[in-house]
């Protein structure tokens, strides 16, 4: 069996149990700039596995920490490429390194492309101070600089459509910064409240008698009024799994534009368990918020129970939140852990103590969707709508779902469209 190879930063006289431990934080960092969910607790928990492991072979280290590290199956070549590459000497590194491949254009399914979205993800996790230019060799070139509008503009479109989750570090940065300048139009409803208005369609009998009185009765002076309108509660249930992780944390950033924006903003993580973060969510600094909810928010990444949580907010939140025709965003991708036990029960209570509820799941980005997991099966015939969540442009058109008007909590409503999406049957077929 082959040792482990040491890594640059464990060579030297200074090695030993501490040398190695902060190297596994090291890789650990290096794994969360190019986009794999790993915080502190990973970290420590990778350093315990190895010694209960050992590091004598390096097919049990790689496992280890693949066992620790990696959660989603996307990640898989993340991780294989930083361990091979962060693993060995700083000669194999920079060869490694100068090997990745020029962009060229591709579809989202293409695999090539999805592989050299992987290393340059990798590029900048690992050379987070290095422009492209140093991380491909390009100091040796004479530097030329052009400016193109067209070009410039076609960055920007690109931007829009790329799925979250193919996003490069740059781009997930510049991606936060369009979403904190997205703004929400207010989508105003009827109150059963009135006020004052000289041309305001309905007589105001109690206006009209007081104004009559101060005339001493010699005429009675005509008073009207209109009907207040005011914008709905907006109630968030967001999933927080490890299959949305990626999606959830973007959101995150355009909730907490949202809360900071307008009022009656309700939001709520779920994976094994019911969060509200709302009170996190209001504080003006987006990294202080999300920070906040980080050490608040014990099942992140972990698994999904829909119909449980569902169930506890239904019976401890729903009274306090969804009155006066509350809109309801479900954001999930409808995997869930428990067989969707109880979840069409909970699904239809909700659907029926709101206004609107708007379904936003990343798997609908993808042609060939089908309804086929349990939990789906059990979700779709009671939402209004169900939308992609994965690009800005999805964001951007679920703002402008938001700002038409919408029906009374009374009126009829409509569901799923069997035509697009038919259900699955449990073996397969369709009905």
């Amino acid at each position: 069996m082959s040792e482990v190879p040491t890594p640059p930063a464990a060579a030297g006289e200074d090695g030993g149990h501490d040398r190695f431990a902060e190297n596994i934080m090291h890789f650990g960092r290096v794994l969360r700039r190019a986009g794999l969910p790993v915080g502190t607790g990973r970290i420590l928990d990778a350093i315990r596995a190895v010694e209960v492991a050992g590091i004598a072979s390096r097919h049990d280290f790689y496992w280890t920490l693949h066992a620790v590290f990696v959660s989603r199956r996307e990640h898989r070549e993340i991780f294989d490429q930083a361990f091979h590459v962060f693993w060995r000497n700083p000669k194999i590194l920079e060869r490694m390194m100068g090997m990745l491949l020029p962009r060229t254009e591709g579809g989202a399914d293409d695999p090539e492309q999805q592989k050299r979205d992987i290393s340059r993800r990798l590029a900048e996790a690992l050379y987070p101070d290095k422009g492209p230019q140093e991380q491909e060799g390009g100091d040796d070139e004479e530097e030329e600089l052009e400016i193109d509008a067209s070009f410039t503009w076609s960055a920007r479109e690109r931007l829009q459509t790329m799925d979250f989750e193919s996003m490069s570090t740059e781009e997930l940065a510049l991606a936060r910064g369009a979403i904190a300048r997205l703004r929400l139009p207010i989508m105003e409803v009827a109150t059963r409240r009135y006020r004052s208005d000289p041309r305001g369609a309905r007589v105001d009998m109690r206006g009209t008698l007081r104004g009559s009185l101060r005339s001493g009765g010699g005429s009675i002076p005509l008073k009207r009024k209109r009907r207040l309108t005011r914008h709905p509660p907006l109630v968030v249930l967001c999933d927080i799994s490890g299959s949305m992780s990626q999606y959830s944390r973007m959101f995150l950033h355009f909730l907490h534009a949202l809360t900071n924006d307008r009022d009656r903003v309700h939001t709520f993580l779920f994976g094994t368990r019911l969060t509200n973060v709302t009170r996190y969510l209001r504080n003006k600094d987006v990294d202080a918020a999300l920070g906040q909810i980080g050490s608040n928010v014990e099942d992140w990444s972990g698994g999904t129970r829909i119909g449980h949580t569902l169930e506890e907010f239904n019976r401890l939140w729903s009274r306090r939140v969804l009155s006066q025709g509350a809109v309801v965003l479900f954001i999930s991708d409808g995997l869930d852990r428990d067989a969707a036990e109880g979840l069409e029960e909970q699904i239809d209570r909700l659907h029926r103590s709101c206004r609107r509820l708007i379904w936003l799941n990343p798997l609908l980005r993808w042609d060939g969707f089908e309804p086929r997991s349990a939990g789906i099966r059990s979700l779709l015939p009671h939402v209004d709508e169900f939308r992609p969540l994965h690009n800005l442009n999805s964001l951007g058109e679920l703002a402008d779902a938001l700002s038409r008007p919408q029906p009374s909590p009374g009126a009829a409503r409509g569901g799923w469209d069997p035509g697009r999406f038919p259900l699955a049957n449990a073996d397969g077929g369709r009905q």
